[in-house]
Formats: C-alpha cells, sequence, structure tokens
C-alpha cells in the first residue's frame, strides 16, 4: 500500500538548501558539483570491486561532456588523471594508466631564460647576433667577407628602421666590433656600405606595402547621403 504523501514543512525545506559560500571548493569546476559528489561517494565504498565498477561508469560520464575525444586513448588516460586529483588522490582503484602523485601535480617548471641575448641594441635584433656568431667560425677569404658586409649593411637598414636619422658608417662599423667581441672589424677596410638615402627609400617602400595590405575602409561611407524630403510648394500654387 502506498503510504500517504506528508506535506514538507517549508522551513525544513529552507534549513537543508546549501549555499556556494558553504560548500567544499571544485577541484576540477568543469565538471559541476554532481560530478564531485559522486566521486566522493565512491571513495566511500568498501568494496574494491564495486569501486573499480562504480569508477568505470564515472569515467563514461565524464567522457559524454566531449564526446569527440571520449575514445581517444590519450584523452582517456587524461581522464582518469582527472579522476584520481578530483578525488583529492583517496580513490583507490584499478586503473589502467599509471595514478598520478600530488607530489608530481605540484612540481613547477624550471624557469625559462630569458632570449634576449644583448638587449643593448634591441633595434638590431637576434637574428643579426647569430650571424655574427656565424661569421665568427668561418675561416678568413672572400665569403666571409661577402658575408661580414651583408651583416653591415643589414645592421644600418635596421638601424635607420628605428633611428629616422641618418648614420655614419664608422657607427655600424663600430657596433659590428662590439657585437663581434673584436673579431670582425671594417673600420680600416674601403668597404663602403649601402647609402643612406637608398636604404630609406627600401624601408619607405616597405612601410607602404603593410598599410596596403590593411583592410579597406568602409565604401558607403564616401556615399551621399540622400536629401530628405522637401514638400512641393508650387502645386498649390498652380492649383
Amino acid at each position: 500500500m502506498v503510504s500517504k504523501y506528508i506535506k514538507e514543512n517549508a522551513n525544513d525545506v529552507v534549513g537543508n538548501l546549501e549555499y556556494n559560500s558553504e560548500r567544499k571548493h571544485l577541484i576540477i569546476p568543469e565538471y559541476g558539483r554532481h560530478l564531485q559528489k559522486l566521486i566522493d561517494q565512491v571513495t566511500e565504498i568498501a568494496d574494491r570491486d564495486e569501486r573499480n565498477k562504480v569508477a568505470k561508469h564515472i569515467i563514461q560520464v565524464m567522457g559524454s561532456l566531449n564526446p569527440h575525444l571520449r575514445d581517444v586513448p590519450d584523452f582517456q588516460h587524461k581522464l582518469w588523471d582527472q579522476l584520481f586529483i578530483m578525488s583529492d588522490f583517496k580513490l583507490e582503484v584499478d586503473s589502467p594508466y599509471p595514478i598520478p602523485s600530488r607530489e608530481v601535480l605540484q612540481l613547477k617548471p624550471d624557469p625559462i631564460n630569458y632570449p634576449q641575448n644583448f638587449p643593448k641594441y634591441r633595434f638590431y635584433g637576434n637574428n643579426i647576433k647569430y650571424m655574427i656568431d656565424v661569421a665568427n667560425k668561418w675561416e678568413e677569404g672572400e665569403m666571409k667577407s661577402a658575408l661580414v658586409k651583408v651583416i653591415a649593411n643589414h645592421m644600418k637598414k635596421s638601424y635607420l628602421s628605428w633611428n629616422k636619422d641618418t648614420v655614419k658608417d664608422d657607427v655600424i662599423f663600430e657596433h659590428l666590433i662590439e657585437l663581434s667581441e673584436g673579431k670582425l672589424n671594417l673600420l680600416h677596410s674601403e668597404e663602403e656600405l649601402v647609402n643612406t638615402t637608398d636604404l630609406m627609400r627600401t624601408n619607405k617602400r616597405m612601410s607602404n606595402k603593410i598599410m596596403s595590405v590593411a583592410p579597406p575602409k568602409n565604401q558607403n561611407q564616401n556615399k551621399k547621403k540622400p536629401k530628405p524630403f522637401q514638400k512641393n510648394n508650387n502645386f498649390k500654387q498652380n492649383q
């Protein structure tokens, strides 16, 4: 016999409400509160076989949130790792993958060295320094002389890209000596770099190409607006 429905007291219902400020912190909020509670209940199951069975069902529920990745082996590994993380590493089940540990999860990566090797002359860029290092390793000859001249011309072009004033070749040669640690010296050579005017014209041409690639302005702005409607007063006069 079905028992008679007993109407609940409104005060009791309100007293059992949960507020976010009183709830436990969600370890992975993307899965929601209900899945977190379900994982907490699995950790309390005494029978290991039953825990393994329920854990596999939870993995299926977690995979259903991303059905296009559910059957990918790497994604399955990620789901099992997240299951142990959400259980605060308290869940003891048979996992098909290595079980992660709290210590490995809290490891911090090694700091990455700042890539800027010579911040004194940033307008030259890192590629110039790499080219200078390569030129230092070459043997003396025509190939090395040609490479050093190309490097010096590129340095002058980069210098004029950020400093619009004219620059003397001696300044470029001094910077080249400093960046090469005194191994590449053109101060006493008869080499002449490309004319400053030609380099400025090249830089301007390149900047115009970049501007032309920009999307065109809205053509509707150039159209004339229609004139407002005006009443024809001559029509009444003709009547």
